[in-house]
């Protein structure tokens, strides 16, 4: 494992990943410019201080894809360690419904592109809390993934 920075905090961050379903297929993006750069992953980011995990949600995907989303549910979560990067993460994952509009590439310093798919034809590489999530055979429209 590599080694933590002087100065870092040496406890895992919290992240949340929402899977975004419309139409049966889900939203996924092409990371860049961050860790796990070129891989496809779910929107989502860091839970705030005293943030829900319901507002953190609704706010990252909004700020990500200015897209609303709906009643939201607790699905599942991970234990992801990044080792090259040093960086360990715990990730929280919900479902929601597309609720409204279509996905804008609004962090384009941070994502390539927004695309739909089908849970079980997930295109790869994919971010690591997602590999993780796909390992567990948690599906969020009944359907395995072809992982």
């Amino acid at each position: 494992m590599a080694e933590i920075e002087p100065g870092v905090e040496r406890r895992p961050l919290v992240g949340v990943a929402v899977i975004v379903i419309r139409d049966g297929r889900v939203l996924l993006g092409k990371r860049k410019g961050a860790h796990g750069q070129g891989t496809w992953a779910l929107p989502g980011g860091h839970l705030e201080i005293f943030e829900t995990i319901e507002a953190c949600a609704k706010r990252e995907v909004f700020e990500e894809t200015g897209l609303s989303i709906g009643s939201i549910e607790h699905a599942a979560f991970t234990n992801d360690l990044f080792e090259e990067e040093s960086k360990h993460y715990v990730t929280l994952f919900v479902t929601a419904p597309h609720e409204g509009g279509e996905a804008e590439l609004r962090e384009p310093e941070k994502c390539e592109r927004w695309q739909w798919f089908s849970w079980q034809d997930l295109p790869s590489p994919r971010f690591l809390p997602l590999e993780n999530l796909l390992a567990q055979g948690f599906s969020p429209t009944g359907e395995k993934s072809r992982a």
